[in-house]
């Protein structure tokens, strides 16, 4: 369970770094706060049983606030 979440946190990471090359900052800090978002979402749901839904309420906040 936790090794397919770290993989899932990974990817999200990667797909970040890969793809901000071509991207307006607004576009840019909206991906990085959902990446960073993700990660964080799913440590605290994995410490609360949940980190599926922890990662997807965090990379929703992490969208929203990295696009501000």
């Amino acid at each position: 369970m936790y090794k397919k979440i770290i993989i899932a946190v990974v990817c999200v990471a990667a797909i970040s770094v890969l793809t901000t090359g071509c991207m307006t900052t607004t576009q840019k800090g909206t991906v990085g706060g959902a990446g960073i978002g993700a990660a964080l979402g799913a440590g605290i749901g994995a410490l609360t049983g949940n980190a599926g839904m922890g990662a997807a309420i965090g990379a929703g906040v992490g969208a929203v606030g990295g696009g501000l």
